[in-house]
């Protein structure tokens, strides 16, 4: 196997991984105003804040980790694919910075709404938060149904379409699709990490989230791979939608882990098989055919690619066991009960509850 070809694989694992772990960030982000509660005078304010704080509390410790995968993708592209960067770079600029400019948002989102004990500036960094989640989870979808379909290229490996071009109805179907997967995929996760009232309705919602999810994933899957797909791209999009269905019936019948596992397979099944309908592509012109480019006429150095190989093979296994301790040192469920009033000390309170975790 040559190592054009192993840096591609490599490419799709870390976009796996940033989907997979990202997609439930987003889909908890927006789900905020709907699992979040409703105020109701005073005392409705602050159980709407201690629902908040609980779905926020969920990916606390994960988030920002979570968002590691796409800058070292990103990185990867660059190092090992110089032409793909460039093209996808410069041609995708401005989605690309709505994309960078909502994760700042939702970030600070997280990092501030809990600086000042005041219900309005609380509410406008939710909103942050609920934007920040749901611009990347749409404009990625539309990114990736482009890639996958074809844009405008021309013989200097230049992108020249415009804006408007992405946003075709290939390009809308696809930021649909992944908006209604990674919001399903964050309500199992919720219903998967948290007790009470807001597990239940949690779990409501991702089955009827998961029904508009997976009629979105099966037309955009079907028209993707009609258009481009291989036997071995079909392979992995019938098996995506297989594990979408039995997530969707796991969650009905209340089996949260099971259900997680299903949506987690099914999205990482549904990125296997739009990496699968692109090979060997990297980015096809829809321009001319001869024009696109691949997966060897768009890659750096054998030398370069010697040291990124090895590199990797040193530092990954680092990184997935230094992920996985981290989901393990917090894989207990919490509810509004783990929640402190403003200023009341936090280790009196998970003192009184051996199943609560360190909320930050």
């Amino acid at each position: 196997m040559d190592l054009q070809l192993i840096w591609f694989l490599l490419i799709t694992v870390l976009w796996t991984g940033y989907f997979v772990l990202e997609g439930f960030d987003f889909g908890v982000g927006m789900l905020l105003p709907i699992l979040g509660g409703r105020s109701r005078g005073p005392e409705g304010a602050a159980e709407v804040e201690r629902r908040r704080r609980v779905l926020i509390n969920t990916i606390g410790p994960v988030w920002d980790g979570n968002e590691v995968w796409v800058l070292t993708a990103g990185g990867a592209t660059f190092a090992a694919f110089p032409h793909w960067y460039a093209t996808l770079f410069s041609g995708f600029y401005l989605p690309l910075l709505l994309i960078l400019v909502a994760l700042i948002v939702r970030n600070m989102g997280f990092e501030y709404r809990h600086k000042r004990d005041d219900d309005t500036w609380r509410r406008r960094w939710d909103l942050a938060i609920v934007i920040g989640s749901v611009v990347p989870a749409f404009l990625w979808g539309v990114a990736f149904a482009n890639i996958v379909w074809g844009v405008p290229i021309n013989a200097d490996m230049e992108y020249t379409g415009t804006l408007f071009t992405l946003l075709g109805p290939v390009g809308l179907l696809g930021g649909l699709t992944t908006t209604a997967l990674f919001l399903t995929h964050g309500a199992i996760y919720v219903s998967l990490k948290t007790v009470g009232e807001i597990r239940f309705q949690a779990r409501a919602f991702a089955w009827k989230a998961g029904l508009v999810a997976a009629l979105l994933a099966v037309v955009f899957l079907g028209v993707m791979m009609v258009h481009t797909g291989s036997p071995l791209s079909w392979a992995l999009s019938f098996l995506a939608a297989v594990f979408l269905v039995i997530g969707l019936v796991m969650i009905r019948a209340g089996h949260e882990g099971k259900a997680f596992l299903g949506s987690l397979l099914a999205i990482a099944l549904a990125v296997w098989a739009l990496f699968a309908a692109l090979f060997p592509d990297v980015m096809p012109s829809s321009t001319n055919p001869a024009w696109s480019l691949t997966y060897q006429n768009a890659s750096a150095s054998d030398l370069t690619l010697k040291i990124m190989t090895g590199a990797a093979l040193i530092f990954t296994p680092i990184v997935l066991l230094y992920t996985g301790y981290t989901y393990w040192v917090f894989r207990k469920r919490i509810g509004t009960q783990h929640i402190p009033a403003p200023h009341e000390p936090t280790d009196q309170l998970l003192a009184q509850d051996e199943r609560g975790q360190r909320i930050g």
